[in-house]
Protein backbone atom coordinates (compact mmCIF):
# COMPACT_ATOMS: atom_id res chain seq x y z
CA UNK A 1 0.00 0.00 0.00
CA UNK A 2 1.50 3.40 -0.98
CA UNK A 3 2.28 5.83 1.81
CA UNK A 4 -0.03 8.78 2.26
CA UNK A 5 1.52 12.06 1.15
CA UNK A 6 2.37 14.49 3.95
CA UNK A 7 0.33 17.64 4.36
CA UNK A 8 2.38 20.65 3.28
CA UNK A 9 2.46 23.62 5.66
CA UNK A 10 1.65 27.01 4.14
CA UNK A 11 3.68 28.62 6.93
CA UNK A 12 6.58 26.20 6.50
CA UNK A 13 6.32 25.26 10.19
CA UNK A 14 5.98 21.64 11.30
CA UNK A 15 5.75 19.68 14.52
CA UNK A 16 7.92 16.59 14.07
CA UNK A 17 8.21 13.45 16.15
CA UNK A 18 10.74 10.61 15.77
CA UNK A 19 10.58 7.45 17.87
CA UNK A 20 13.15 4.70 18.42
CA UNK A 21 12.49 1.48 16.53
CA UNK A 22 10.34 -0.87 18.63
CA UNK A 23 10.20 2.06 21.08
CA UNK A 24 13.77 1.35 22.13
CA UNK A 25 15.92 4.08 23.68
CA UNK A 26 17.74 6.46 21.34
CA UNK A 27 19.78 8.20 24.02
CA UNK A 28 21.77 6.34 26.67
CA UNK A 29 24.10 9.00 28.05
CA UNK A 30 24.80 12.73 27.90
CA UNK A 31 27.06 12.28 24.87
CA UNK A 32 24.15 10.87 22.84
CA UNK A 33 21.88 13.78 23.70
CA UNK A 34 24.63 16.31 23.00
CA UNK A 35 25.48 14.69 19.68
CA UNK A 36 21.89 14.93 18.46
CA UNK A 37 21.76 18.64 19.33
CA UNK A 38 25.10 19.14 17.58
CA UNK A 39 23.66 17.43 14.50
CA UNK A 40 20.72 19.86 14.53
CA UNK A 41 23.20 22.73 14.85
CA UNK A 42 25.45 21.49 12.04
CA UNK A 43 22.68 21.19 9.45
CA UNK A 44 20.77 24.33 10.43
CA UNK A 45 22.82 26.65 8.22
CA UNK A 46 23.17 24.21 5.32
CA UNK A 47 19.47 23.36 5.18
CA UNK A 48 18.28 26.82 6.23
CA UNK A 49 15.75 25.69 8.82
CA UNK A 50 14.78 27.44 12.04
CA UNK A 51 14.10 25.58 15.29
CA UNK A 52 11.53 27.01 17.70
CA UNK A 53 11.44 24.16 20.20
CA UNK A 54 12.86 20.72 20.87
CA UNK A 55 12.66 18.02 23.50
CA UNK A 56 14.83 14.91 23.58
CA UNK A 57 13.34 12.03 25.55
CA UNK A 58 14.88 8.59 26.10
CA UNK A 59 13.17 6.98 23.12
CA UNK A 60 11.73 9.83 21.07
CA UNK A 61 12.32 13.38 19.88
CA UNK A 62 10.00 16.34 19.33
CA UNK A 63 10.91 19.30 17.12
CA UNK A 64 9.06 22.49 16.19
CA UNK A 65 10.78 23.54 13.00
CA UNK A 66 10.40 25.88 10.03
CA UNK A 67 11.81 24.70 6.71
CA UNK A 68 14.17 26.91 4.73
CA UNK A 69 16.27 26.04 1.68
CA UNK A 70 15.31 22.37 1.58
CA UNK A 71 12.05 20.40 1.87
CA UNK A 72 11.21 18.73 5.16
CA UNK A 73 11.97 15.20 3.94
CA UNK A 74 15.50 16.16 2.88
CA UNK A 75 16.15 17.97 6.15
CA UNK A 76 15.12 14.94 8.17
CA UNK A 77 17.17 12.57 6.00
CA UNK A 78 20.25 14.68 6.74
CA UNK A 79 19.61 14.86 10.48
CA UNK A 80 18.64 11.22 10.97
CA UNK A 81 21.25 9.83 8.59
CA UNK A 82 24.09 11.71 10.26
CA UNK A 83 23.04 10.83 13.81
CA UNK A 84 22.39 7.15 13.04
CA UNK A 85 25.78 6.82 11.31
CA UNK A 86 27.50 8.19 14.44
CA UNK A 87 25.30 6.17 16.82
CA UNK A 88 25.89 2.86 15.03
CA UNK A 89 29.63 3.44 15.06
CA UNK A 90 29.64 4.26 18.77
CA UNK A 91 27.56 1.25 19.78
CA UNK A 92 28.96 -1.13 17.13
CA UNK A 93 25.56 -1.87 15.65
CA UNK A 94 23.96 -1.83 12.20
CA UNK A 95 20.49 -1.09 10.89
CA UNK A 96 17.74 1.39 11.61
CA UNK A 97 17.48 3.39 14.82
CA UNK A 98 14.24 5.27 14.21
CA UNK A 99 10.84 3.66 13.81
CA UNK A 100 9.54 3.87 10.24
CA UNK A 101 9.50 7.45 8.90
CA UNK A 102 9.14 10.46 11.13
CA UNK A 103 5.67 11.83 11.95
CA UNK A 104 4.78 15.42 11.20
CA UNK A 105 1.86 17.82 11.38
CA UNK A 106 1.44 21.29 9.94
CA UNK A 107 1.40 24.35 12.19
CA UNK A 108 -0.31 27.23 10.42
CA UNK A 109 -1.54 29.65 13.07
CA UNK A 110 -0.22 31.26 16.23
CA UNK A 111 -2.70 29.50 18.51
CA UNK A 112 -1.64 26.01 17.49
CA UNK A 113 2.03 27.07 17.38
CA UNK A 114 1.81 27.91 21.09
CA UNK A 115 -0.09 24.69 21.83
CA UNK A 116 2.71 22.65 20.23
CA UNK A 117 5.38 24.73 21.98
CA UNK A 118 3.80 23.97 25.36
CA UNK A 119 3.16 20.32 24.51
CA UNK A 120 6.82 19.80 23.59
CA UNK A 121 8.16 21.46 26.73
CA UNK A 122 5.75 19.59 29.01
CA UNK A 123 6.77 16.15 27.69
CA UNK A 124 9.28 15.45 30.51
CA UNK A 125 6.81 16.67 33.13
CA UNK A 126 3.96 14.49 31.89
CA UNK A 127 6.32 11.52 31.58
CA UNK A 128 7.30 11.94 35.22
CA UNK A 129 11.04 12.35 34.55
CA UNK A 130 11.21 16.01 35.58
CA UNK A 131 9.65 18.06 38.35
CA UNK A 132 9.63 21.30 36.36
CA UNK A 133 9.98 22.24 32.71
CA UNK A 134 12.71 24.77 33.52
CA UNK A 135 15.08 22.15 34.90
CA UNK A 136 14.89 19.47 32.22
CA UNK A 137 18.31 19.54 30.57
CA UNK A 138 17.41 18.29 27.11
CA UNK A 139 14.62 20.62 26.02
CA UNK A 140 14.68 24.12 24.59
CA UNK A 141 12.99 25.69 27.63
CA UNK A 142 16.38 26.63 28.99
CA UNK A 143 17.17 28.53 25.80
CA UNK A 144 14.10 30.71 26.30
CA UNK A 145 15.14 31.46 29.87
CA UNK A 146 18.88 31.85 29.30
CA UNK A 147 21.02 32.56 26.25
CA UNK A 148 19.73 30.75 23.11
CA UNK A 149 22.20 28.61 21.20
CA UNK A 150 20.17 26.48 18.82
CA UNK A 151 16.64 27.88 19.03
CA UNK A 152 15.20 30.98 17.39
CA UNK A 153 13.40 32.33 20.46
CA UNK A 154 12.39 35.67 18.93
CA UNK A 155 9.26 34.49 17.13
CA UNK A 156 7.63 32.79 20.13
CA UNK A 157 8.61 35.56 22.56
CA UNK A 158 7.17 38.12 20.15
CA UNK A 159 3.76 36.52 20.59
CA UNK A 160 3.89 37.47 24.27
CA UNK A 161 4.84 41.14 23.86
CA UNK A 162 7.60 43.52 22.85
CA UNK A 163 9.39 43.49 26.20
CA UNK A 164 11.75 40.52 26.23
CA UNK A 165 11.89 40.26 30.02
CA UNK A 166 8.11 40.20 30.43
CA UNK A 167 7.73 37.91 27.41
CA UNK A 168 10.06 35.36 29.00
CA UNK A 169 8.01 35.42 32.20
CA UNK A 170 4.77 34.99 30.25
CA UNK A 171 6.06 32.13 28.11
CA UNK A 172 7.25 30.28 31.21
CA UNK A 173 3.83 30.72 32.83
CA UNK A 174 2.10 29.60 29.64
CA UNK A 175 4.25 26.50 29.22
CA UNK A 176 3.74 25.54 32.89
CA UNK A 177 -0.06 25.91 32.77
CA UNK A 178 -2.12 22.75 33.31
CA UNK A 179 -3.69 21.45 30.11
CA UNK A 180 -4.75 18.36 28.21
CA UNK A 181 -2.92 19.23 24.98
CA UNK A 182 -2.59 16.33 22.55
CA UNK A 183 -0.64 16.99 19.38
CA UNK A 184 0.30 15.05 16.27
CA UNK A 185 -3.17 13.58 15.97
CA UNK A 186 -3.42 13.78 12.23
CA UNK A 187 -6.77 12.02 12.09
CA UNK A 188 -9.98 12.58 13.99
CA UNK A 189 -12.43 9.95 15.27
CA UNK A 190 -13.64 9.15 11.77
CA UNK A 191 -10.12 8.88 10.34
CA UNK A 192 -10.30 12.23 8.53
CA UNK A 193 -7.00 13.81 7.56
CA UNK A 194 -6.49 17.53 8.18
CA UNK A 195 -6.94 18.12 4.45
CA UNK A 196 -10.30 16.35 4.43
CA UNK A 197 -11.46 18.05 7.63
CA UNK A 198 -10.34 21.42 6.26
CA UNK A 199 -12.51 20.92 3.20
CA UNK A 200 -15.52 20.13 5.41
CA UNK A 201 -14.91 23.30 7.43
CA UNK A 202 -14.73 25.43 4.26
CA UNK A 203 -17.97 23.98 2.92
CA UNK A 204 -19.94 24.07 6.18
CA UNK A 205 -18.77 27.54 7.21
CA UNK A 206 -18.79 28.97 3.68
CA UNK A 207 -15.22 30.25 3.90
CA UNK A 208 -12.21 29.97 1.59
CA UNK A 209 -9.82 29.22 4.45
CA UNK A 210 -10.64 27.59 7.83
CA UNK A 211 -8.75 30.40 9.60
CA UNK A 212 -11.47 32.82 8.46
CA UNK A 213 -13.73 31.29 11.12
CA UNK A 214 -11.94 33.49 13.68
CA UNK A 215 -13.21 36.65 11.96
CA UNK A 216 -16.90 35.70 11.99
CA UNK A 217 -19.22 37.23 14.55
CA UNK A 218 -19.51 35.21 17.76
CA UNK A 219 -23.04 33.87 17.15
CA UNK A 220 -22.26 32.69 13.61
CA UNK A 221 -18.90 31.26 14.62
CA UNK A 222 -20.37 29.27 17.49
CA UNK A 223 -23.18 27.94 15.32
CA UNK A 224 -20.64 26.57 12.85
CA UNK A 225 -18.42 25.16 15.60
CA UNK A 226 -21.35 23.29 17.09
CA UNK A 227 -22.27 21.88 13.69
CA UNK A 228 -18.69 20.75 13.05
CA UNK A 229 -18.52 19.00 16.43
CA UNK A 230 -21.97 17.45 16.58
CA UNK A 231 -23.00 17.10 12.96
CA UNK A 232 -19.67 16.14 11.41
CA UNK A 233 -17.94 14.72 14.50
CA UNK A 234 -14.69 16.61 13.97
CA UNK A 235 -12.43 16.41 17.01
CA UNK A 236 -11.93 19.47 19.19
CA UNK A 237 -8.19 19.32 18.64
CA UNK A 238 -8.59 19.15 14.87
CA UNK A 239 -11.00 22.10 14.83
CA UNK A 240 -8.60 24.14 16.99
CA UNK A 241 -5.62 23.21 14.86
CA UNK A 242 -7.25 24.10 11.55
CA UNK A 243 -9.26 27.18 12.51
CA UNK A 244 -7.06 28.76 15.17
CA UNK A 245 -10.11 29.16 17.43
CA UNK A 246 -9.11 28.73 21.08
CA UNK A 247 -9.69 25.24 22.47
CA UNK A 248 -11.73 26.59 25.37
CA UNK A 249 -14.14 28.26 22.95
CA UNK A 250 -14.56 25.06 20.94
CA UNK A 251 -15.19 23.07 24.12
CA UNK A 252 -17.91 25.41 25.40
CA UNK A 253 -20.11 25.70 22.31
Amino acid sequence: MPRQARDKSASGIYHIMMRGINRQDIFHDDEDYSRFLLTLQNYREKSGYEIYAYCLMDNHVHLLLKVGNEPLEQIMRRICGSFVYWYNAKYERIGNLFQDRFKSEVVENDSYFLTVLRYIHQNPLKAGIATSIEHYQWSSMGEYINKPQLVDVGFALGLFGASKGKAVEKIIQFCKAANDDQCLEMQDRQGLTDKEAGQIIKEVCQVENPLELQRLDKVTRNKYLKELKEGYRLSIRQIERLTGVNRGVVLKV
